[in-house]
């Protein structure tokens, strides 16, 4: 047996029973894993309808153009379509999605243009604004705009809902999944109250979106809206696939909790899932008290943990925000310093020399080397002393007049803490050691910025 082609293998996608996360959970937690897709993401289902309805309507036409705003993992999905299908892509994107996304729509042939996060949706710079004016200008072209075509709900009311309702035998108590463009929650859930109107849809939404206030008061409040990190969950918009009739609880999740709930997954469960599924399941935790030991609980997640790998799968991002107090150690101060460069001079160079070194590239202390070896160090207070109690013609000496003794050298992995064994008042840099050989000099100045 063989699939015709990739579009074939969409959807059908296995539940898994999740065991250590959801220990104080009396129920049976199962996790829909739309990773196996082939764009590894969920956002393929509705992919794939929306330009089969749009070609069905005559708005997509054989050479055609698909633009679209996305996070990233609609474009995948619409990508992977056009590739099969024969469409040119052009997605309008976010600064705040991570490089992956990015590279991956490139890899698939889209043009990718990056828009700024921090502007209202209308501003003509929004990826929302930009994705509509391309639409108007290129020809043959057709703008899916995931957020209010309502095609991406319908394709979870046929495919997502059903497996659900089929896979646990029409058993299921609750579904719980991240809210973004509204398709997935509105589409599933509709197909499932149809079934039976006493399961719980509870969304996930994130701090700095109107959601969860929205349901909860009809008020559209700007006030909630501010910049968050967590991608593909939560909006500054109220999209027309969002049914808030069909969503009993909106449950807000930090940026925070989602990515370390993410890192759980990979370690304790062997799920390598994206940041809205740390968040759902941080959600999930938020609200362990609501469960019963009869609920069965199926979790919907949207994306591949690859997207992630140079943001919340990265200890150095998740340290620079806060999400992780891991030790910091030398080699953290290296990586945060914004000048790398090596500078050293030899005991033979002129003080005249040391001077305009230090002064053209703004550096306090320099090593003095001989063949490769640290026999010496300098700082610009004893350059400073030495020029103002000395005629300038003195400064033609050389700098084994005056120079001290041989800062330190450290390895990478020493924690910074144990620095102060090390940088004092008379020695007040330390020369590091990366595991490629390759040597930095660290000051208090280059510490004090890191930690």
């Amino acid at each position: 047996m063989y699939y015709n082609n990739v579009l074939e293998i969409i959807g059908n996608t296995p539940l898994i029973k999740i065991n250590k996360i959801t220990q104080d959970i009396p129920s049976l937690v199962l996790v829909k894993l739309e990773t196996v897709n082939p764009g590894h993401s969920i956002k393929d289902r509705m992919a794939m309808k929306m330009v089969a309805d749009a070609e069905a309507a005559g708005d997509l036409k054989p050479g055609g153009t698909i633009i679209e705003c996305t996070s990233g993992n609609t474009g995948m999905g619409l990508a992977i379509v056009a590739a099969v299908k024969g469409y040119s892509c052009i997605f309008t994107t976010s600064d705040k999605q991570s490089k992956e996304k990015v590279d991956l729509l490139k890899a698939m042939g889209a043009e990718v243009i990056v828009c700024p996060t921090n502007v209202t949706p209308d501003d003509p710079r929004s990826y929302y604004s930009v994705a509509e004016k391309l639409s108007k200008e290129i020809p043959n072209s057709f703008w899916c705009n995931q957020y209010d075509n309502l095609s991406n709900r319908q394709a979870h009311y046929e495919s997502t809902g059903p497996e659900v309702w089929e896979q646990t035998e029409g058993k299921v108590t609750h579904v719980v999944v991240g809210v973004g463009t509204g398709g997935t929650v509105s589409g599933t859930a509709k197909y499932l109250k149809e079934k039976n109107p006493n399961i719980k849809i509870w969304g996930i939404d994130t701090y700095g979106s109107v959601f969860k206030k929205y349901h909860e008061t009809g008020e559209f409040d700007e006030r909630e809206i501010y910049p968050y990190i967590t991608e593909g969950i939560g909006e500054d918009i109220l999209p027309k696939n969002v049914d808030f009739s069909l969503i009993d609880h909106f449950e807000k999740v930090s940026d925070k909790d989602g990515a370390l709930m993410a890192r759980r997954l990979a370690k304790e469960e062997g799920l390598l899932l994206g940041y809205s599924a740390g968040s759902a399941f941080a959600g999930l935790l938020q609200l362990k008290d609501h469960f019963k030991k009869e609920d069965v609980v199926v979790m919907l997640v949207h994306d591949h943990g690859s997207r992630y790998v140079g943001k919340i799968f990265n200890d150095d991002w998740m340290r620079e925000r806060g999400f992780i107090e891991g030790e910091l150690k030398v080699k953290d101060i290296i990586a945060s310093k914004k000048q790398k460069e090596f500078f050293s001079v030899k005991k033979e160079d002129t003080i005249h020399h040391v001077f305009q070194l230090m002064k053209e590239h703004d550096i306090s202390q320099l090593p003095v080397m001989k063949e490769g070896t640290i026999i010496g160090s300098v700082t610009e207070n004893v350059v400073l002393e030495y020029l103002l109690e000395n005629p300038i013609k003195h400064s033609l000496k050389q700098v084994n007049e005056i120079m001290g003794e041989a800062f330190p050298i450290v390895g990478e992995d020493l924690p910074c803490r144990n620095l102060s064994k090390y940088i004092s008042k008379m020695m007040p840099a330390v020369i590091a050691k990366d595991r490629s050989g390759m040597m930095h000099i660290l000051t208090q100045y280059d510490i004090i910025q890191a930690v």
